[in-house]
């Protein structure tokens, strides 16, 4: 099998990918034109929440096809868009919802709303930190700390400052001349290498926004919707952003993101103040508004935590008895292995055995399976890892 190539065809070359092509799936595996099969630990990066193949996905999916809405723009109302958003309001906070395509849209429309809200009162920078990503997109991108991403493309949106996690001090240091309008924040970093945000930090983030009157944006957009255990990654430290955004596992697979603003934000937005032509359309609002139901049942949530206990398990046998592996973080199951080695011929090898399996740095390995894998699943999956480790 050959390793990494670029992207083959017609395509433009902007993605590395290996020589085989996946043709079908279903739950945590999916098999090549070859017929040969894989355990997916990568789940499309964190998307498909419920696995492949999944019914709950190709319920609403020919539910909502038999009515011949697939899309009608946002020039007319459509019902599971509307329910959608108030399954996500009644979920979290109070407030609105805009419904777009993916995580980079989400932030990108959240910067936006951060500036409509603050521009009468001079309020338009931002506040990031190092280790962060954010999205693509120029705004997005602005925010993401990963040079590589950012230089080919300057300049790009004005006004973002960085700061450390856990830097309580630099963080009030850069809301104290009153010009910023958010904070943002991933509470569990992903592509950064899948780190924990401390929870006395983000409550200590919440206190600094309060006193200077800021906003607080939550990125769940991998690590939200049941990904750590809880529906969403902030209620393990019991903080409520005035910002949340979403995406990856929220329509099963078919792009959609989604921002809920609080009240006081979404009262300053007006028509004409943003827009998209296919966000939240009834096909993927149909999807999604089945797949968020799902997730949120307290017994999917309880089955998670109980699968990433076992997770724990696992990965401390194999810590354990592999020297390459330096530590393990993470939360729920979005796991960090952190080598003393580069990741990438791990993956390349893991592959080779029948895993597949993402990075989330040059010396991490991530672990993103779908939230209904089981226990032996897991077993087998990290017993090849562990086997591309020795």
């Amino acid at each position: 099998m050959n390793d990494i190539t670029t992207t083959s065809g017609a395509l433009v070359g902007v993605y590395a990918q290996p020589d085989f092509v996946l043709a079908r799936g279903d739950g945590c595996r999916v098999w090549d034109e070859d017929g040969r099969e894989y355990l997916d630990f990568t789940a499309g990066i964190a998307v498909n929440a419920l696995g492949h193949a999944s019914t709950v996905v190709a319920e609403a999916l020919e539910a909502q096809l038999s009515t011949g809405l697939v899309h009608t723009s946002n020039l007319f109302r459509t019902r599971p868009g509307e329910e959608l958003a108030e399954l996500l309001v009644s979920l979290s906070f109070p407030g609105g919802v805009f419904f777009c395509n993916s995580g980079g849209e989400a932030n990108e429309a959240a910067f936006k709303f951060a500036r409509r809200w603050g521009a009468a009162a001079g309020k338009r920078n931002f506040l990031a930190f190092h280790g962060s990503f954010h999205g693509r997109l120029f705004g997005a991108l602005a925010a993401t700390d990963r040079p590589a991403y950012r230089d080919p493309f300057e300049p790009l949106m004005p006004g973002v400052r960085f700061c450390d996690v856990g830097d309580g001090e630099g963080v009030r240091a850069a809301l104290s001349d009153g010009t910023v309008a958010a904070v943002i924040i991933e509470p569990v970093q992903g592509e950064g290498g899948v780190v924990p945000v401390p929870a006395p930090f983000l409550r200590e983030l919440r206190r600094a926004c309060d006193d200077s009157d800021t906003l607080l944006i939550f990125d769940e957009i991998q690590c939200g919707l049941g990904r750590t255990g809880e529906l969403f990654a902030w209620q393990h430290a019991g903080v409520v952003p005035d910002i949340l955004t979403l995406a990856k596992p929220l329509a099963g697979g078919l792009p959609m993101g989604a921002v809920v603003a609080c009240e006081r934000v979404a009262r300053t937005l007006r028509p004409g103040d943003h827009g998209t032509t296919f966000g939240g359309g009834p096909l993927v609002a149909s999807v999604a508004l089945a797949v968020v139901r799902d997730i949120a049942e307290p017994a999917f949530l309880s089955r998670v935590r109980a699968t990433s206990r076992h997770l724990d398990g696992v990965l401390e046998r194999v810590a354990s008895t592999r020297s390459a592996v330096r530590s393990v973080r993470g939360l729920g199951l979005m796991r960090g292995v952190v080598l003393d080695r580069p990741a990438g011929p791990v993956v390349a090898r893991a592959r080779e055995l029948g895993l597949l399996l993402v990075s989330a740095g040059p010396e991490i390995v991530r672990l993103v399976p779908p939230l209904t894998i089981e226990p032996a699943e897991l077993d087998h999956g990290l017993s090849i890892l562990a086997d591309a480790l020795t």
